[in-house]
């Protein structure tokens, strides 16, 4: 079932007088529980999508249906603001962690505000996530007293941590280097086998890359390549 359905979606940023196009026209589906990745050069808009799925951006054109009935274009910037803390998880690359909290007051920040569950409930499940992506034992502390890798297994705690249908990630690994991107990679390939979580990836690293299986090309604001699969052939 199609979680995610682009109609023709288009992006126009106005300079001046001068109009510049981001998104020419993208019609895409994505499945429920896909491990996806859109990649492309600099420039080439992929990020500009990743924000327009993630309703952090509005497209100048065209549709976005959600689950194959909510159409996004017509809910009101507080609807989105709901549909986004419900519905979406984001990793990004800098983290984004409050730096005054600890991890686990960081993952728990992400469902303070959304979770029924009572106080315990709730401790619970943060413990859980936290110990899920290997940080059993590090939740009291700050983020300036964890490793980059250890910082983006917060911010992959605190995306999922709400249990979102979708999670979108813009360059996860930008920071890290190879070995613990491989990690870090491993627990949310992990999480979405265990979950069905779907997971947008935008990136320019191979690494990323291979660990999709499905790979969305962009280039000039086009899809230029399109396949899915278990040998798809990834680029350099």
């Amino acid at each position: 079932m199609a979680l995610l359905k682009l109609e023709e979606v288009k992006k126009v940023y106005h300079q001046g007088k001068i109009d510049v196009p981001a998104i020419r026209g993208i019609t895409l589906e994505i499945e429920e529980g896909e491990f996806t990745t859109i990649f492309g050069p600099s420039g080439s808009g992929k990020t500009t999508l990743l924000n327009i799925i993630g309703c952090l951006d509005k497209p100048s054109a065209g549709e976005i249906y959600y689950n194959n009935s909510k159409r996004l274009s017509k809910l009101t910037k507080n609807e989105l603001a709901d549909f986004r803390r419900y519905n979406l998880g984001f990793i990004f690359q800098g983290h984004n962690l409050i730096p005054v909290l600890t991890a686990f007051e960081n993952v728990e920040f992400a469902i303070r505000i959304i979770d029924k569950h009572t106080k315990e409930e709730r401790k619970q499940k943060v413990l859980d996530i936290l110990e899920s992506v290997g940080l059993a034992g590090l939740e009291d502390r700050r983020p300036n007293e964890l490793s980059g890798g250890q910082k983006q297994r917060v911010a992959i705690a605190r995306a999922l941590v709400k249990n979102p249908k979708l999670v979108l990630a813009d360059e996860p690994t930008a920071n890290l280097d190879s070995e613990t991107s491989e990690e870090v990679l491993d627990i949310m390939l992990k999480m979405n086998q265990k979950l069905g979580t779907t997971f947008i990836f935008s990136t320019h690293d191979p690494q990323v890359m291979k660990y999709a299986k499905r790979l969305i090309e962009i280039r000039d604001g086009q899809v230029t390549r399109d396949e899915q699969g278990e040998d798809i052939d990834v680029p350099h």
